[in-house]
């Protein structure tokens, strides 16, 4: 059975450091029976005159007898950062981490080791200056912690996979002074991350594009359930509060050589602002769902690859007051807002997007071409009114004059309006749009729309084909 040493395990540590630039020693190293003591280690890293110095006062690396170590260590310790601000100015960050009670098992081989992890709890104390000048204090507690992460250090490449579950977080900000400056406060339960990553050293990432392409890749999730936070701030002496909370929310992000992917989202979320310069004795919004996602490439390729685009935010509300700044006498609906706009293709990259010097000799042209485009779901609905879509369309990057530097496309998007004309008429009634721009707008929506099922409804079929452009069967271009 594969099984490690306390020694392998302590120079794994080492090893692995070395691959993010850090140098990882100590005063010392003795065998004591069946406990290797590691004791004042000091991790060490300079890069582009940024400067990282922590250190444990000892660590117990024991050998269980069944091909596992349990690593033990002491209940505090501190890690120092200093680097180059603006103007000159010198930036520092102190960290002080306690956390009694912290347990590692490792177990595996040499090579890949894997480790459980626990701990009961977790403070960290974080004081923020600029050039010895305190600029903020960060208390945070982690509690109830478990997880588990692997060290793949067998290939040039440092494979690093974990997960982890934390039951709760609180933390508490101050910065600034009390005439001018703010408190935070905040909770946030059941937290999940998981991440996976093959790093290639510190100096394969100085060349982003090229160590893509031999195998970089990172990946991160992260969730996490209800939470609130609460910001105190003064301005000048004057007070503003912010109450917020949420449901849920959750972040994505992904690096690799087929692809960039980044999204983030919160369901349940709301707001309250209060403040000396509030017009209003306080001001508050909400939300169903907010999200956000995006799938692109990243390198050069010979045939197209997929993107994809969302936008969401559901049952957009804010309070009464803002509503009565632009509509007093209460003509439009108050129905809460939604925006959705999602979409996916094929794009062919011509160069390297992480690569600078063949994005600077690009100029003005465009580093690709877009090949199609699907329509998968556009919904708007406000104020009573609503506006839905599909539609694909695909394009001859070989036509770019037929619609002005647009390569050409062949497809269908459908529209379908319902109670367009009556928040047209509610907003000529209010005087938001004058009647000669309202009427403006009623011909050219003649020209693309038709009626539809059902009182003010409107459709629209909008076509790209024979290099020309189609409404409703209607030749326009």
């Amino acid at each position: 059975m594969a099984q490690v040493t306390p020694e392998e395990v302590w120079q794994g540590w080492q090893k692995m450091g070395a691959s993010y630039g850090q140098a990882i020693t100590a005063d010392q190293m003795v065998r004591n029976g069946d406990t290797l003591v590691v004791s004042g280690m000091k991790i060490g890293m300079d890069q582009d005159g940024a400067r990282i110095d922590g250190g444990i006062d000892e660590l117990r690396f024991r050998d269980l007898g069944n091909g596992t170590v349990e690593v033990t260590m002491t209940d505090t310790y501190s890690i120092d950062m200093t680097m180059p601000g603006d103007d000159g100015k010198t930036q520092q960050i102190a960290l002080e981490l306690k956390q009694p009670g912290v347990i590692l098992i490792a177990g595996g081989s040499p090579t890949r080791t894997e480790y459980t992890y626990s701990a009961p709890s977790i403070t960290v104390d974080m004081q923020i200056s600029e050039d010895d000048k305190a600029l903020a204090d960060v208390d945070t507690t982690l509690t109830g912690l478990a997880g588990i992460y692997t060290l793949d250090t067998q290939s040039a490449a440092s494979v690093l996979q974990s997960a982890l579950t934390i039951d709760s977080v609180e933390f508490a900000m101050t910065a600034g002074t009390p005439t001018d400056g703010a408190t935070v406060t905040g909770t946030l339960a059941t937290l999940k991350v998981a991440s996976d990553g093959n790093f290639l050293g510190i100096d394969a990432m100085e060349n982003m594009a090229q160590a893509l392409r031999d195998g970089f890749t990172a990946d991160v999730d992260f969730s996490y359930g209800q939470g609130d936070f609460t910001i105190d701030a003064m301005d000048q002496g004057k007070p503003t509060k912010i109450v917020a909370s949420n449901q849920s929310g959750h972040f994505r992000a992904s690096m690799a050589e087929e692809a960039l992917r980044y999204g983030a989202g919160g369901t349940g979320v709301s707001l309250v602002v209060t403040g000396a310069d509030i017009p209003f004795p306080e001001v508050k919004l909400s939300y169903g769902e907010a999200a956000f996602d995006f799938l692109m490439p990243l390198v050069a390729t010979e045939e197209p690859t997929d993107f994809t685009f969302l936008t969401r935010i559901v049952d957009l509300a804010v309070s009464d007051e803002i509503w009565a700044m632009f509509d007093p006498t209460v003509a439009l609906p108050r129905d809460p807002a939604t925006v959705i706009i999602d979409t996916k293709g094929k794009v062919r990259l011509t160069s390297d997007l992480m690569d600078e010097q063949a994005m600077a000799a690009l100029g003005e042209a465009a580093p690709g071409e877009i090949h199609a485009l699907d329509l998968t779901d556009l919904t708007i609905k406000f104020a009573g009114a609503e506006l839905t879509g599909t539609g694909a369309m695909t394009f001859d990057n070989s036509d770019t004059t037929t619609f002005d530097g647009v390569p050409a496309p062949t497809g269908k998007i459908d529209l379908v309006i319902r109670g367009g004309n009556g928040l047209l008429d509610k907003l000529v009634a209010m005087g938001v749009i004058p009647q000669d721009q309202a009427m403006g707008a009623r011909m050219m929506i003649a020209m693309f729309a038709k009626p539809g099922d059902g009182p003010d409804v409107l459709n629209s079929s909008l076509e790209f084909r024979d290099k020309g452009f189609f409404a409703n069967g209607q030749r326009l271009k």
